[in-house]
């Protein structure tokens, strides 16, 4: 007993326990949408689905990116000591625990229905493929803007597709504003990663690791902010044309006053106030969720 709890330690070290913002930015869009979809409070069944397949997929997908990225990891002062780089954990253990949380996930996924578990499956597929993504792709943070999305069409098929296990479909149980929302948040992940990307710029630089903050060089700034906006814009126009009214707009407006406070932590590009940038955004995806549900409850 006394000596399984370092490993414990370490597991809870690996799946980032201690350091809840990166659920936390997964999770607000997917309960947004969640409420979006059922016009309203969705059942304690599918909110428990999603909030606990949203904390251990994200933990999953931890132990993955950290045995992908161990021999990059290693060269930058922030990451250096995850457990998987540092050698405290072996990868067979990490990809076991991954495997394992994956599993978990799934067999949540499995009490809802058809359309919502194909779509778990694109959605691993696309988690698995990012750690790589940053090898080859310019602007890997649009692969993570998918991924972390993805939630929004689980929560919609999940909502509108029904527990009839016969013969269903995703276009069916997804209608095309679900990925309308999809593509507002990719903005909204492109620009709190491109944040993050730049606490490591210069450690990226020089390892050859492919981000969007060097491959927008001086324009990264202003990528962020745009990618704010049209994230904002697209969201608002959708949540219009769905009814929702003015306590929307109020979760709206609050998250592009924070959207602007980041501006003025970036804006020297100081590793400390990108970071902070970027952890603050949950609040920001807490916001906009704040209205959404308020909205619908007062109708």
């Amino acid at each position: 007993m006394i000596a399984a709890a370092p490993r414990l330690a370490l597991y809870l070290d690996l799946i980032r326990w201690d350091r809840p913002a990166g659920w936390l930015l997964l999770l607000w869009p997917t309960l947004s949408a969640l409420w979006i979809a059922a016009d309203g409070f969705p059942g304690w069944h599918l909110l428990m689905v999603f909030v606990a397949g949203t904390v251990i997929m994200r933990s999953a997908g931890c132990c993955v990116n950290d045995v992908a990225d161990r021999d990059f990891d290693r060269h930058v002062k922030r990451t250096a000591e995850r457990p998987v780089t540092s050698g405290r954990v072996s990868v067979r253990e990490a990809l076991t625990l991954g495997a394992a949380l994956a599993l978990v996930a799934f067999a949540l996924v499995l009490t809802t229905n058809p359309p919502t578990v194909w779509l778990s499956c694109a959605g691993l597929a696309i988690t698995l493929l990012y750690p790589f993504a940053k090898r080859v792709v310019s602007i890997p943070q649009a692969v993570l803007g998918v991924a972390f999305s993805f939630g929004i069409p689980m929560a919609f098929a999940a909502v509108l597709g029904g527990r009839d296990w016969g013969l269903q479909s995703v276009p069916d149980a997804v209608p095309p504003h679900a990925w309308g929302l999809l593509i507002g948040n990719a903005f909204w992940v492109l620009a709190y990663d491109t944040e993050y990307a730049m606490v490591d710029r210069d450690d990226d630089l020089r390892i050859g690791m492919k981000t969007s903050a060097i491959t927008l060089g001086r324009f990264d700034v202003a990528a962020v902010m745009l990618c704010y906006a049209i994230h904002l814009i697209i969201w608002t126009w959708l949540g219009r044309s769905l009814g929702l009214g003015l306590w929307f707009l109020v979760g709206i407006a609050a998250a592009a006053l924070q959207a602007l406070w980041h501006y003025s932590l970036i804006r020297a590009r100081a590793r400390e106030g990108c970071f902070k940038a970027f952890v603050a955004n949950h609040w920001l995806g807490a916001s906009v969720f704040a209205g959404v549900a308020i909205d619908l409850s007062l109708r």
